[in-house]
This record gives C-alpha cells, structure tokens and sequence, in this order.
C-alpha cells in the first residue's frame, strides 16, 4: 500500500511538474506570435509546443526525477525526516545536472526551478495523502490552464483567407512570376496573342476516409 501511495504521488508530481513549465514556455514562444502579421492557427501552434517541450521535460523528470526523488525520500526518512526545507533545497541542487554535464548555465538554472517545483508538489502531495484528500486536482488544473491558453490563442488568431493562401505560395515560389501574385487578373500582348492569366485559391474539399 505504501509503495502504491508512492507511485501515485510521484507519478502526480511528473505530470504537474511537466505540465505547467511546458505551457509556460509554449505561451513565451507563442507570445510574439500574437503580434505577428499573420497569427494564423495559434492554437494548434500552442499545443506543438506544447507537446514538444512537456516530452522533453516530461522524460527528464519521469525518468532523473523521480530516481533522485525515491533516493532523497529515502534519506530523508532515514538522517533529516523533520527538515523539509533540505528535502526540497537538495532536489534543486540535483536539478542543476543538466548544466553540470553541457557546461551551460542557462539549463542549469532552470532545471532547478523545474526540481524545486517538483519537491514542492511532493510535499504537498505527501500532505494530502496522509490526511486521505484525492488527487484529482492537480490532474484537472492543468488541463484547465491548457485549455483557457489554447482559446486564448484560438481567438487571437485570424482566419486563414485565399488572400493569405496566395501571398504564401507566392512568398514559397509556387506561384510562376508571370502570374498576379494576389487575387485578380492579368491581362497583356504576348507574341501577338492577347493572354489572360488569373490568380485565384478555393479551399479543399475534405475527403472522407
């Protein structure tokens, strides 16, 4: 029983602790985004971020964490069981590995916020299970976060129209120059014959599978 109320409490610390530094870093890198000339489809660009960061984050902590995290609650019930405040100082002092081992002090840093973040939900975690409170909470708030952020970008972005279609292959160079580069025609004397050439887009029709 005691090794499953472990597992459970780790488990919810990795989730939160992945969750939460991930939609701040996918809503820093997005932020620009918004004032962009064209914020099209923001909110799935979010949640791309999002996933990415929250794999890279969550593998490191599931796997590193949570290892160091058993090996701390270890000593801790064995040497200091009444000081919190080493329990959660020494997990941040092992956050700082990913600095250590590139040499690069701006993965050190936040590392260890990352690590403080995690012992600090695992000791809330471990408070509420001895009093026998559910978990549940620290599942729904981040989907609620992640939520209210992806609407926020969805309606911060703008519809992507034929106008944006068209400036966008010919800014890739799939629009030939010989034809308008925006919605219209082009009309003109070409070796004695009178052309028109007309730009235009229409959306895809969806298929079912």
């Amino acid at each position: 029983m005691a090794a499953e109320s472990l597992i459970k409490r780790k488990l919810t610390a990795t989730f939160v602790t992945t969750m939460i530094p991930s939609m701040i870093l996918a809503y820093l890198y997005m932020a620009d985004s918004v004032k962009s000339e064209y914020p099209h489809g923001l909110g799935g660009s979010f949640l791309g971020w999002l996933s990415m960061y929250s794999m890279y984050i969550g593998i490191i902590v599931l796997i590193y964490g949570n290892l160091v995290s058993v090996g701390l609650e270890y000593l801790q019930k064995k040497w200091f069981v009444k000081h919190i405040w080493l329990y959660v100082l020494l997990h941040g002092f092992f956050g700082l590995a990913n600095g250590w081992l590139f040499q690069e002090f701006t993965l050190a840093l936040p590392g260890m916020i990352v690590a403080l973040f995690y012992a600090l939900i695992d000791r809330w975690l471990f408070v509420r299970a001895k009093v026998q409170k559910s978990f549940k909470m620290f599942f729904l708030v981040p989907f609620v976060i992640c939520g209210l952020l992806w609407g926020y970008f969805q309606i911060m972005s703008e519809p992507y129209t034929m106008v944006d279609a068209i400036e966008d292959a010919a800014a890739n160079g799939t629009v030939p120059d010989v034809f308008p580069k925006s919605v219209g025609k082009w009309e003109g004397q070409i070796d004695g014959y009178r052309v028109e050439r007309e730009t235009t887009a229409k959306k895809q029709e969806e298929k079912n599978i």
